[in-house]
């Protein structure tokens, strides 16, 4: 359980990574017909917009796929740290990030539209609030809770880093979104090869 979880948390990352940049170059004048420009608007119905036209279900679909992936990774965390209220806070807070970006499947509005927000956009809207409400902190409760064992304390300060990093840059509506793209999707992909090399079993040796 926890080998497989460590390595879906290894291929989410990448795959969110390569798809997102693949989808991106092929959709670049839908994207900059919509108002996206990647210096100077740059999360301007992006990465959100890869999911309107041609191949959007590609996106749709990734948004789910890893949304349950990262929720499976909390899982295989939840069993490789010592047993305690923080393990399960932290774990369950990163799994129910997990579902939020799962959320992000429901179509958003374009930004520039003469209709109202439609039911899904709202969902969408609402699913990315709660990612940055939950991953945020999850990331702080894993700095704590990679201190309740030796093998994982290495990963402490990283992990605040990436949080008190990372942070900021979600609310920034300019290129800072990259940065916490980039952190966030780092810290899953170190966590996970630390999981995959080494033997965990409920904070004990297996």
């Amino acid at each position: 359980m926890i080998k497989l979880a460590a390595r879906v948390g290894i291929i989410g990352p990448l795959l969110f990574g390569v798809i997102l940049t693949a989808l991106t170059i092929l959709k670049y004048d839908f994207l900059l017909s919509l108002g996206w420009h990647p210096l100077y608007n740059p999360t301007f119905d992006w990465p959100s917009g890869l999911a309107f036209g041609d191949y959007g279900w590609i996106m749709t679909l990734t948004f789910l796929a890893n949304g349950f992936m990262l929720t499976f990774f909390a899982s295989g965390l939840r069993l490789s740290l010592p047993r305690s209220p923080l393990t399960l806070i932290s774990t369950s807070t990163l799994s129910l990030a997990g579902l939020a970006l799962a959320g992000l499947a429901f179509t958003a509005d374009p930004t520039i539209r003469s209709t109202p927000a439609a039911w899904h956009g709202r969902l969408h809207d609402l699913s990315f609030v709660l990612l940055g409400l939950t991953f945020m902190p999850a990331l702080i409760l894993f700095g704590f809770a990679f201190r309740q064992d030796a093998r994982w304390r290495s990963l402490s300060n990283y992990t605040w880093l990436t949080a008190f990093s990372a942070a900021p840059a979600f609310g920034l509506k300019g290129s800072g979104f990259y940065v916490f793209l980039f952190m966030a999707l780092a810290w899953c992909e170190v966590v996970a090869i630390r999981l995959r090399h080494s033997n965990f079993s409920n904070g004990r040796p297996t």
